[in-house]
């Protein structure tokens, strides 16, 4: 689960058609891709190999990250969250820092890699010199979900797999007293996650090892060719599950004793550290006054348009008004989880048929992406991607709040674009297919959130200039979208660098309030999302706005490149050319794609 600069606004430049190519073949589930023998790899440069070592020995101090990537051979294991294991990181970190100091670079493929190295590294060592490392806790981005979170990614269809997931679970008491380490050491130098956060992590534990809490239906719904877990496994898994769950309700406990009571009252982390963090997301370094000015613009533009598209679902509704009759429309609704999913993944499979070789080369184990309802119930949706093999396919999940059972798909259809083609799992899965391009860490770890959800949102305004949201409900919904995104770089920045609130909501500082009034004006969203959403803005300072300030760069450099090549510009090439950088930083994307460096 890490945007960017450029004017105001932004006018997509005129989109071209792109010439075809052979489609390649879809897999079926469970298959394994093998790369055509026609595809040349290039030869492995000495920059390569450290940026492979690198990666060996990140995957080697973080299991978490091995599987999150899709790397096998650590699937039993669990992070090192001490101050020992965060220092070892660190350690790994510098080394490689500085044997590409003394790299030689072999050709523009290179000098990417390298440079990409360097900001990515280099601003992980900032972060961690800054304590971030050590204190983190937040409400959706922290060692906290990060442990239970691995789970999800795990084949759990065979005794086998079964007694892996065990063993794993075995290993989460170690791990969270090493959180339970890093935490006490963060807060004796000063660093505590505000009071808001630490009591929002508090519930969360609780709720995993409630009675219908993600532990125990874990270990009810085990099972092997739709029958129960039984003998032995199911014996080892009960004990392991008990295991886990006695440290998650130990860490409610440390929270609540340990932490609590030190956590400071205010939500704002300041200008210095948002500055940090800020970069740490986008890759990039922003006016953060000039960016704010452009939220506040940006959303009076994006309100503007959702008023004319009011007047096409009523004439002479409001967009309140308008909200309320497209979800009022049966044509619009879904009943329960399983018509969710099953409508996720017809529109997704559907993108893919309809966009390969045309706006898009699509290789075909990319063509295969699978959604899920996630076993935990936040309310997030996001996008996971495949192993470095193909055989677990790139995955979208929808995390859906407790009892929520009828949704819209006049507000969700550019949700499935964002995580699925061509947002997330265009972007990530065609990446960590490049094999003969780039090396592993390349694309399995560049990961920058400015890039990856910047490029999602170019996604979905990508669909809408291509006709895929003319529905006015469809155009809704992505409007919607975009005003919360929006709303986001006027609420991130304006809260934690402490710039004046707007005036609608009466100026002078933020304030919770001002903000809850805010964001329930400019989200249209389930209230029970929208404060999980304000508790995420206040605890992971800096991410939110990447996704936005993200577009604003992605369409900057899209112009850039038709100014540049005129009636020579080819919109597939130039997805192409972009997506085979990798998820870089985006003064690093920029740079390569105009070959700046």
């Amino acid at each position: 689960m890490a945007g960017a600069r450029r004017l105001a606004r932004l006018r997509p430049a005129p989109l071209t058609s792109a010439r075809r190519t052979p489609a390649l073949p879809v897999l079926g589930p469970g298959a394994r891709y093998r790369r055509p023998v026609t595809e040349r790899p290039r030869p492995q440069t000495d920059v390569d190999r450290i940026a492979e070592a690198h990666l060996d020995a990140l995957v080697r101090l973080s299991p978490i990250e091995a599987t999150t990537l899709g790397v096998s051979g650590h699937d039993e294991e669990l992070d090192d969250l001490s101050p020992a294991g965060l220092a070892a990181l660190s350690g790994l970190r510098r080394s490689t820092l500085a044997e590409l100091a003394a790299a030689t670079c072999a050709d523009d493929v290179d000098r990417v890699t390298v440079a990409a190295m360097r900001e990515r590294l280099g601003i992980a060592e900032e972060v961690y010199a800054a304590g971030l490392d050590a204190m983190s806790l937040n409400v959706l981005a922290s060692p906290l979900q990060a442990v239970r979170d691995v789970f999800d990614l795990m084949p759990q269809d065979t005794p086998e797999q079964w007694r892996t997931v065990a063993t794993r679970l075995t290993r989460v008491p170690e791990a969270l007293a090493g959180y339970h380490t890093s935490l006490l050491a963060a807060r004796d130098a000063g660093q505590v996650s505000p009071r808001r956060q630490v009591l929002a992590c508090i519930a969360q534990s609780r709720e995993l090892v409630a009675p219908d809490g993600y532990f125990a239906t874990l270990l009810a719904g085990a099972q092997v060719d739709h029958q129960p877990l039984e003998g032995s496994e199911r014996t080892r898994l009960a004990a392991a599950v008990e295991g886990a769950a006695a440290a998650y309700d130990d860490l409610a406990t440390f929270l609540e004793r340990e932490l609590l009571p030190s956590a400071p009252a205010a939500d704002a982390c300041g200008r210095e550290r948002y500055v940090l963090q800020s970069r740490q997301f986008l890759g990039a370094a922003i006016d953060l006054e000039e960016t704010y000015a452009w939220g506040l613009e940006e959303l009076a533009r994006i309100r503007a348009s959702m008023q004319q598209v009011a007047q096409e679902v009523r004439p002479g509704a409001t967009v309140k008004e308008a909200v309320a009759v497209l979800d009022a429309d049966p044509g619009y609704q879904l009943h329960g989880t399983d018509a969710l999913r099953d409508w996720m993944q017809e529109r997704a499979d559907a993108v893919v048929r309809e966009l390969a070789d045309v706006h898009f080369d699509i290789p075909g184990p990319v063509r295969r992406i699978e959604c899920r309802i996630a076993p935990t119930q936040t309310g997030g949706i996001y996008y996971t991607g495949p192993s470095e093999d193909f055989t677990r396919p790139g995955r979208m999940w929808w995390s859906v709040p407790r009892g929520n059972t009828e949704f819209r798909t006049w507000s969700e259809l550019t949700t499935v674009y964002h995580e699925g083609v061509p947002g997330h799992h265009l972007q990530i899965a065609q990446t960590a297919y490049r094999a003969g391009l780039l090396n592993r860490w390349r694309r399995l770890a560049a990961w920058t959130s400015g890039h990856g959800e910047g490029w999602a949102l170019y996604a979905e305004r990508l669909m809408a200039e291509l006709g895929y949201l003319d529905d006015p409900g469809n155009r809704m919904g992505w409007l919607g979208g975009q005003s919360l995104r929006a709303a986001r770089v006027v609420l991130d920045i304006g809260i934690h660098c402490d710039l004046p609130a707007p005036a609608e909501v009466g100026g002078g500082r933020w304030t919770y309030d001002k903000a809850w009034q805010y964001l329930t004006t400019y989200g249209f969203m389930d209230d029970k999302v929208l404060r999980f959403e304000l508790d995420r803005y206040l605890g992971w300072p800096g991410q939110a706005p990447s996704y936005k300030i993200g577009e604003r760069l992605w369409l900057a450099l899209r112009d850039e490149v038709k100014q540049r090549e005129g009636d020579a510009f080819d919109l597939k090439t130039f997805h192409r050319r972009a997506l085979d950088v990798g998820g870089v930083g985006l003064d690093t994307l920029r740079s390569a794609v105009l070959g700046e460096l």
